[in-house]
């Protein structure tokens, strides 16, 4: 299993993809190659400077890491890699995270991939990592985009579809763009998702990743369709409207206005003071000096998932772990709060 550590990493390759994206591909030397095997579904932190950001690989499991970077407008990051990204520049990079692939350990014959934009990131890597590990395996496709030009992976996507024709039904819906569908025309919201699922058929797994209203709207119409919610996965990426993540921190009923935490690391342990000035465990792990695994530090890409070991602890959101991980005692570090006045957290527990 991977771990939560940076390393230098040269790009292999860059390769421009539809009218605002870039995909970037990794050489990893021989004796990191265990570091950087992932699942299907995992994703890569970059940093640059003080900034850091999480990409999702698009590759299948087993073959060299990619991940693709969309132009963000106002994105330190993704500006900064669309301008100097180049073959031979070295990045660092941590260690793949994440478990958003993890149900294909089910083996499931039928999954419905739902993407919107840049959400294909993932769930390329599962259908790619699917189709090819399972000849069994069928993948239903719904995949939202503003126009074509904009379309990430298009020719990827349709060499998938022309490899695996009896196993692979791709749906595209552009929402600025004139179809001869009126199915393939407009947003991809919940009716149009309900529709397209009741003509593909009964699904075993299904896995969604996009803007948070066509996360919702899809979840809404597969729980409708009877899928249990065991059965769906979403990855979310950036905050939903109205989330405001400079707001001051403020104390809830039953939050302990000290308390003493004890952080778990390769196999070190360290007591942390947490105090009204900390927005989050997070913070008083930074405060302290301690280098702690942490991405986007808005409760959605997961980087600072931790185990708590004793004691207890109040989220303020959570957009990134599935009720399994909640029930297991899992929390997000960014928006954790103790409840308790002492507290064991490990990050070792993955």
């Amino acid at each position: 299993m991977s771990g939560s550590h940076f390393h230098s990493l040269q790009l292999s390759g860059v390769v421009a993809d539809g009218d605002d994206a870039v995909v970037l591909s990794f050489e990893v030397p021989a004796d990191l190659r265990n570091a950087y095997r992932f699942e299907p579904g995992q994703y890569l932190t970059l940093q640059h400077g003080d900034e850091r950001r999480s990409y999702s690989i698009c590759a299948a499991a087993g073959e060299a890491p990619r991940v693709g970077v969309r132009k963000v407008p106002g994105g330190q990051v993704s500006t900064w890699l669309h301008a100097h990204a180049k073959p031979g520049l070295a990045l660092q990079v941590m260690e793949p995270q994440g478990r958003f692939g993890a149900a294909l350990q089910h083996q499931p014959r039928h999954v419905l991939a739902v993407a919107g934009g840049s959400g294909i990131t993932p769930i390329l890597s599962i259908v790619k990592t699917l189709l090819a590990n399972d000849p069994q395996a069928q993948v239903t496709l719904l995949y939202g985009n503003r126009r074509a030009a904009t379309t990430m992976f298009k020719e990827e996507l349709e060499d998938l579809k022309n490899r695996y024709l009896t196993r692979l039904v791709l749906h595209a819906v552009f929402s600025r763009e004139v179809m001869d569908s009126p199915l393939h025309a407009g947003r991809l919201d919940g009716e149009k998702i309900a529709t397209l699922l009741r003509l593909s058929g009964p699904v075993d797994q299904a896995f969604v990743c996009g803007p948070h209203a066509m996360n919702d709207d899809a979840e809404a119409a597969l729980l409708a369709a009877g899928l249990r919610p065991e059965q769906i996965h979403i990855e979310r990426f950036g905050l939903p409207p109205g989330v405001d993540e400079t707001a001051p921190h403020v104390p809830q009923p039953g939050d302990a206005s000290t308390a003493m935490v004890t952080l778990v690391r390769d196999g070190l342990t360290r007591n942390v003071p947490y105090g009204p000035q900390d927005r989050s465990i997070l913070a008083a792990a930074a405060r302290a000096g301690l280098e702690v695994p942490y991405s986007c530090k808005s409760g959605v890409c997961a980087t600072c998932r931790a185990k708590v070991l004793q004691g207890s602890v109040r989220m303020d959101r959570n957009f990134a772990l599935e009720k399994d991980e909640l029930a297991a005692g899992f929390v997000l570090t960014c928006q954790s709060h103790p409840t308790t006045e002492h507290v064991v957290i490990s990050f070792d527990e993955r």
